[in-house]
């Protein structure tokens, strides 16, 4: 199956799941995370799809990843929680703190959530449609940053070895009545390191103004990167100074790193808009707004103006529809760790669970 080029969704699910069964998680986590990747590549962001799949497992072989890991609520207050991610999956942690959040936004109007001791949590858009599907408004920021030249995305002015922050995203999400809720998501660098990801596996270049070489020089070669290159912030030092601010919420952890001058985490949101608006009306409004702005003049040679969410659910449709391209250098990947974990690959993994769940959407 893995020699298609187009892979179905229930089929993604499936294999992924096992591949991270085979790896020593268990099957509840091991579905969630699965869902939340195929989740991704049906939005179109094939960045934080199944093609993180193989770093996933070589950081479980490595031990840097706890496959099994609970995350734990550490302090549960009115209106915030702590969470402590057991350095499991960070999808994982994080689709377990925003359904505390919820719950707990449901009941108290608004809660804060502070989670660490946890890797990469994925697409952030999965956990803001989380918010908005549960009519709620929710914020996702991840913040992380430290003097020692480990991440990379440069400041705005630095160059070579001057690697100090992550991507440092954001996400908001806002229900609109309707099946395509208001989905912000990007990331404070020009581009995710996710999509340097992607044009590598489809050899093709970077746009110019994204990454730099290791001596700090433009380049558009996406091997650059990985040969100790950077990301550039996005709008220069206005998306330096939001990837910072993120950095501050992250710091509502407690976590820092005097030796490095580190602070790392991640930050949610909650707010019950039923606590401030009558929830319907807001959705009537919210979209009334949105389709007002998509009905403004469009500039020469433009077809349409779209607004944060359209371009995700145009994609899920299409995709469920006709299956999810994946590049050949990442279907080997996932070929090889399959017969390396002795996982089989054919059509028949597919369970009816899997082709349930993507039915519904």
């Amino acid at each position: 199956m893995l020699t298609n080029e187009l892979l179905s969704a229930p089929y993604l699910h499936a294999l992924a799941r096992r591949l991270f069964v085979a790896a020593d998680t268990p099957p509840a986590i091991a579905d969630a995370v699965a869902g939340i990747l195929v989740g991704s590549n049906l939005a179109g962001h094939d960045s934080h799809g199944v093609l993180r799949v193989p770093a996933y497992l070589h950081q479980i072989e490595a031990g840097q990843l706890r496959p099994a890991g609970e995350p734990q609520r550490v302090r549960d207050a009115p209106g915030l929680l702590m969470v402590d991610g057991q350095q499991g999956f960070g999808h994982y942690t994080a689709k377990r703190a925003m359904e505390w959040g919820i719950d707990k936004a449901r009941r108290e109007n608004v809660c804060a959530v502070s989670f660490t001791q946890v890797g990469h949590i994925g697409r952030l858009g999965e956990y803001a449609e989380m918010a908005a599907a549960a009519g709620c408004l929710g914020v996702i920021t991840v913040g992380g940053g430290s003097t020692q030249n480990l991440r990379r995305v440069v400041p705005f002015g630095g160059g070579a070895g001057s690697g100090a922050l992550g991507t440092n995203p954001i996400a908001i999400g806002a229900p609109t009545g309707d099946d395509t809720p208001f989905v912000l998501d990007f990331a404070t660098s020009v581009m995710a390191e996710g999509k340097v990801q992607v044009a590598r596996s489809k050899e093709m270049p970077m746009p110019e103004g994204v990454i730099l070489d290791k001596a700090g020089q433009p380049t558009t070669n996406p091997h650059d990167f990985y040969d100790g290159g950077y990301l550039r912030a996005f709008a220069n030092h206005k998306g330096y100074a939001l990837s910072l601010a993120f950095c501050l919420l992250a710091g509502l952890s407690g976590q820092f790193s005097a030796e490095h001058r580190a602070l790392g985490g991640a930050y949610m949101q909650i707010l019950n808009i039923e606590a401030f608006t009558p929830l319907a009306a807001y959705q009537q409004h919210v979209r009334a707004f949105l389709d007002g702005i998509k009905s403004l003049p469009t500039a020469p040679g433009v077809d349409e103006i779209l607004v944060p969410g359209d371009f995700e659910q145009r994609n899920r449709r299409q995709r469920l529809a006709g299956g999810t391209p994946i590049p050949a250098p990442i279907r080997e990947q996932l070929a090889e760790w399959a017969a390396k974990l002795g996982v089989a690959t054919g059509e028949e993994i597919v369970e009816a669970a899997d082709h349930s769940r993507y039915e519904k959407m």
